[in-house]
């Protein structure tokens, strides 16, 4: 209000500033560009798939369909030759219960006592995680050729034993959804308000860390299992009876059985990869509200 004419300025009223928009890096494809590609990419992978269902029920050269392949599995006959398959599916399912161990308890805990107390190490870990997938696989089994002669003398010469193997290959896969969910997690303030509230390490640990990195052990341990149902080299190398090197040994006495069990795994696997990319997308009843 003015000291003389008694006149009251009001601030003028104009169009609220337009909230500043999120930068974006590189120009997004069009829907119809995104729609080819996604086809092309869809027909790349499912011509090869469609072909090997199709060989399956294939009879002979005649080119009839039949579905004698899928019942000659369940006929009591062929059991002395398909069962390869079954022990080799048995000892595959073991080693990835036993990899799925080695990352919940050797990765895990390191990473999270790295990312809460050495956060200087975090590099080191990293890199010590991802050089598997740059060594090639022949040449990490003359590496452990020697090493498995020592673990054949003290533990036998189990399928199971392939594990630590198949668990150093599986560590790149397994470490970098970890990283991610404790990446997007502010690990040190949830612990310090943990802490300061009289949580111990255990509750800590079990009610507010590990309930966070859900998702990311979730897919660390489906793509562990990946690696193992399809890992092949070091099996057949270290002379251990897995699914892949069974399929082999079956495919030379019938080649459509050993299809149909190639198809079932890519289809577990595919199962596995829509499980993960469910649970990344999937939000928590209280993060939606």
């Amino acid at each position: 209000m003015s000291g003389t004419g008694g006149s009251t300025r009001h601030p003028q009223v104009g169009p609220r500033p337009a909230r500043p928009t999120a930068a974006r890096f590189g120009a997004a494809p069009s829907r119809g560009t995104a729609a080819v590609v996604l086809v092309v990419v869809g027909v790349v992978f499912a011509v090869p798939i469609a072909a090997l269902l199709q060989f399956t029920f294939r009879q002979g050269t005649s080119g009839t369909l039949t579905t004698a392949h899928y019942a000659a599995i369940a006929d009591p006959v062929n059991r002395a030759t398909y069962q390869p398959v079954f022990d080799g599916l048995g000892a595959s399912l073991a080693i990835a219960l036993i990899t799925v161990g080695i990352v919940l308890l050797v990765l895990l805990p390191a990473q999270v006592i790295t990312a809460l107390r050495y956060p200087r190490l975090r590099r080191l870990l990293e890199f010590v995680c991802i050089v598997p997938i740059t060594v090639p696989a022949v040449v990490l089994v003359v590496g452990l050729v020697p090493v498995y002669q020592v673990v054949s003398r003290l533990l036998g010469s189990g399928a199971w034993t392939l594990a630590f193997a198949v668990g150093i290959v599986a560590l790149p896969f397994a470490f970098r959804p970890i990283a991610a969910a404790i990446t997007a997690t502010d690990m040190t303030t949830l612990s310090e308000a943990a802490r300061s509230l009289g949580a111990s390490w255990w509750t800590l640990t079990w009610r507010v860390l590990l309930p966070n990195l859900r998702r990311g052990i979730t897919a660390a341990c489906f793509l562990t299992i990946t690696v193992v149902l399809g890992e092949y080299t070091l099996a057949s190398f270290l002379s251990r009876t897995t699914f892949q090197t069974a399929l082999v040994l079956v495919q030379q006495t019938d080649p459509y059985v050993a299809a149909v069990f190639s198809l079932g795994a890519l289809a577990f696997g595919f199962l596995l990869l829509v499980a993960i990319g469910r649970i990344g997308t999937r939000r928590h009843p209280k993060e939606s509200a």
